[in-house]
């Protein structure tokens, strides 16, 4: 089990200082990071927080899961690892083609 937890279906006025309070019943909080989007800065109803062992990871998944907060039902797993992305180092462009020489 890892110490690092998913926090799904979050109210959009939740805020890092607020989920770190709440988590903070259950153990030390490393971090604790509401995903927001990058264009509009407005949360996008999930976060991820890390607790400092593994136990309090588990007892904050225990007892919060499936509580309100914020006006809506928590859904609290443990975190799974980032899947590593394709063309990374590309920047995620395509190839392209070679243009028009010599059509004619």
């Amino acid at each position: 089990m890892s110490r690092k937890i998913y926090v799904g279906n979050l109210g959009y006025d939740i805020t890092n200082e607020t989920l770190s309070e709440k988590f903070s019943e259950f153990g030390n909080v490393d971090s604790a990071k509401v995903i927001v989007d990058r264009d509009t800065n407005r949360s996008k109803g999930f976060a991820f927080v890390e607790m400092s062992t593994v136990e309090e990871a588990q007892g904050a998944i225990k007892g919060l899961n499936g509580t309100e907060f914020g006006g809506r039902q928590m859904n609290v797993t443990e975190a799974k690892p980032q899947a590593p992305r394709e063309n990374s180092s590309r920047g995620g462009f395509g190839g392209g083609g070679g243009g028009g020489r010599n059509r004619y």
